[in-house]
């Protein structure tokens, strides 16, 4: 497991760096000295359509590196949730190294464009990330200790409905997004108690987990 996650989060840590590199010079051809301008979501330019083919790319590229890592179903689950959890949070230090952005957690940023545009200040999206790196580390550790990763169908229902809500506090102001407008606000609300039902689904399904007979 050590070797396993030595080279997934190297991984991924140099995928960031591509990714944020090419951000880098997408923001200086779109508006050059000004590092804060996001990705345009609308207009006859073809630089969206490129962007979200780009980002569903990316996805594809963590689903591969899981798949290679991961010997069985959970394991590759789990190393690309590793992967994608550690690939936010280096994109957005490399940002702030190479052009000094975002200036705080709390710079709104365009997330992903698929199927709509998703906004937040940088911090959730971290948040997300963090929770996913901690969380697929814990139970890659317990299945090394002998523990059978199976969660009830209530739990993961529990688990996807956690995501759901943080996926709709992402959405909700997509509108805004598309006519190249800030929201006035961030869904904290909303955000936080998607991610509470997440919490709670991922530790009841961890305190219920089978040993193995061995």
């Amino acid at each position: 497991m050590k070797r396993a996650t030595l080279w997934v989060v190297v991984y991924a840590i140099a995928m960031a760096f591509v990714e944020a590199a090419v951000v880098v010079y997408l923001r200086h051809i779109l508006a050059p000295g000004d590092p804060t301008v996001s990705t345009p979501t609308a207009g006859v330019s073809a630089i969206p359509v490129v962007e979200a083919f780009r980002e569903a790319a990316t996805i594809v590229m963590l689903l591969a590196v899981g798949a290679l890592a991961g010997g069985d179903t959970w394991e590759r689950f789990l190393w690309f949730s590793c992967a994608f959890g550690v690939w936010d949070i280096f994109y957005y230090i490399w940002l702030r190294v190479l052009i000094g952005w975002p200036a705080s957690v709390l710079s709104w940023d365009i997330l992903f464009l698929i199927p709509v545009p998703w906004t937040a200040p940088v911090l959730a999206p971290v948040i997300i990330s963090l929770g996913l790196v901690l969380g697929s580390l814990w139970l890659l550790l317990m299945k090394g200790k002998g523990a059978v990763l199976r969660f009830t169908p209530w739990v993961w229902g529990l688990a996807i409905s956690g995501g759901v809500i943080v996926l709709l506090s992402f959405m909700l102001d997509y509108r805004l997004a598309l006519a190249g407008r800030e929201p006035p606000s961030f869904h904290w609300l909303i955000f936080m108690a998607g991610v509470g039902v997440a919490a709670v689904a991922f530790g009841l399904g961890v305190c219920r987990l089978p040993r193995s007979p061995g």
